[in-house]
């Protein structure tokens, strides 16, 4: 542990050490003592975990004897559903190295993708067959598997193999430091940036989801995060090591979302990036506090919202704080100060540093860097997009501070920092405030050229239903609220942003232009310094 990061958390014992097993293991412990656990459940439908590991069998089996090997690369686009799972647990188990495409995709971005990943098979669904077959070029996998049968030779669909693939004990042997993951980042600019993960890196990830969260066994997780992002991918292995239940539901539904925790008995529900803020400006209920969830855990929680969500729905806030190029989470908080994404996790250090390249003091704000405390408890860059250092630490490009306790506290992105008038903005800091007035649904603010050699602010807003806020209406009320250099020059009011499918704001579609939006300067209105 290196001055100046936070203390770590105790390693907890009850859950395998990374690397001492592999998730094959894994569950062919929990299918031997714990067959008859729901492991998923649905309207309509659910998997015990010893169905689980028969399907998964089998399937791993059916796609070996079809010429598949281990370390292979099999790309997924597939929807929200058991088989999915299944899917994801048989290539675990078989080496096999998965990608998951985001089922959106199309076009150049899906092209440029399979291009890149070069997969030797394919598991889809039959109806995404219009948008890859176009998108393969020269490059078609050697292997396609499709949901449905329809299109595809007899016996072939992904629910066929699942029900006929051998039973018997797979050929391969996966290693802990074998490849089981490429992921592609979903960044909101410039090219995604390309990792591998490794079984004991998975591990690690799903270990820091059951930290965060604080599983028992018991617990139910209402599942709503798509399973072709690695968040959602991720814990779903995570409930491979402890006795807990999924429940799925086919997307995120805000105006559903706590009909649906008190339909499955959820105790535990996941957020990302504006899922709270969401909840929060819907309808006030009288059964907003009628329902069996406990802990709320995540990542990118505003502070001024933590309070509120708690105090509104009686549920404990527990945020966090990752990023893909290491393992998932790198520090949770647990009981800590609000607005902290807490204490650093067993398996990593954490640095703040200077433009310079020097370590702050508690309370200054730094760029955060990374470091496993062994090499094989971080992603492998499969690109040249790594930021790592010659010493193995890993600038994040996001701002952070500890306070004095050792608390992490996240303060932004070092990319979405503008310069506007000689003075540093940061664009998380004016979003959170303007997201606080009640007629705003959610914001996202950009730079764009002012002319001068710096930024201008340029705000996208969306109005709750009904609003009939206006541009000018919203600069007077930021007024009182944050510096005259934060207040945005021009205001775009919209009726939707562009997102991933984790509600992150694609800041990259935004357009800058400034001739189709109000502006402040324009009306000639002063603002109050």
């Amino acid at each position: 542990m290196v001055s100046g990061s936070a203390p770590a958390l105790p390693a907890e014992q009850e859950w395998p050490v990374p690397g001492e097993v592999t998730f094959r293991t894994i569950l062919e412990r929990r299918a031997a003592e714990d067959p008859e656990h729901r492991f998923l459940v649905w309207d309509g439908g659910a998997l015990t975990v010893g169905e689980v590991h028969r399907a998964s069998t089998r399937l791993a089996n059916a796609l070996l004897a079809r010429g598949l090997r281990k370390g292979d690369l099999v790309a997924f686009m597939l929807d929200q559903h058991a088989e999915h799972i299944v899917a994801l647990v048989a290539c675990a188990i078989a080496g096999l190295v998965r990608t998951s495409v985001n089922v959106s995709a199309k076009g150049d971005y899906l092209a440029h993708l399979l291009a890149d990943a070069r997969p030797r098979a394919l598991i889809a669904e039959t109806g995404y067959r219009r948008l890859l077959e176009p998108a393969f070029g020269a490059q078609v996998p050697e292997l396609l598997v499709w949901n449905e049968a329809d299109g595809a030779p007899a016996g072939e669909g992904l629910k066929q193999l699942i029900a006929t693939g051998a039973e018997t004990p797979l050929p391969t042997v996966v290693e802990p430091d074998d490849p089981l993951v490429v992921n592609y980042t979903s960044g909101t600019t410039g090219a995604p940036k390309k990792f591998s993960r490794s079984d004991r890196v998975l591990q690690i990830g799903s270990l820091a989801c059951l930290r965060i969260g604080e599983f028992e066994p018991g617990d139910v997780l209402l599942f709503w995060e798509p399973l072709f992002h690695g968040a959602g991918s991720q814990t779903a292995l995570a409930a491979l090591l402890e006795k807990v239940t999924l429940a799925m539901t086919p997307r995120f539904s805000a105006s559903r979302f706590w009909d649906q925790a008190r339909f499955f008995g959820a105790t535990k529900i996941h957020y990302i990036g504006g899922i709270l803020p969401i909840l929060l400006k819907q309808p006030a209920r009288p059964d907003d506090l009628d329902h069996g969830v406990r802990i709320a855990w995540g990542a990118g929680c505003p502070p001024d919202a933590w309070e509120t969500f708690e105090r509104r729905f009686g549920v404990r806030v527990h945020e966090g704080y990752g990023l893909s190029e290491v393992a998932n989470y790198v520090c949770v908080n647990r009981g800590g100060p609000r607005g902290s994404v807490g204490r650093v996790l067993p398996y990593f250090s954490i640095r703040l540093l200077d433009e310079e390249g020097r370590e702050v003091s508690p309370g200054e704000t730094g760029e955060i860097v990374v470091k496993g405390e062994r090499p094989e408890y971080t992603s492998v860059s499969l690109n040249r997009t790594s930021t790592t250092t010659r010493d193995g630490w890993i600038r994040t490009g996001d701002l952070g501070r500890f306070d004095t306790s050792g608390y992490l506290f996240f303060a932004g992105r070092k990319s979405d920092s503008l310069r506007r008038r000689g003075e540093n903005v940061s664009a998380w800091e004016v979003e959170r405030v303007v997201a606080r007035h009640p007629e705003v649904e959610e914001c996202a603010l950009i730079g764009v050229p002012s002319g001068l050699g710096d930024d201008d602010l340029k705000i996208f807003v969306r109005r709750r239903p009904g609003s009939t806020l206006d541009p000018l209406g919203l600069v007077r009320w930021c007024e009182d609220r944050m510096p005259y250099f934060q207040i945005p020059r021009y205001v775009s009011l919209v009726e939707e942003l562009p997102k991933t499918p984790t509600q992150r704001v694609r800041k990259g579609e935004l357009p800058r232009t400034t001739d189709d939006c109000w502006d402040l300067e324009a009306t000639g209105y002063r603002l109050s310094r």
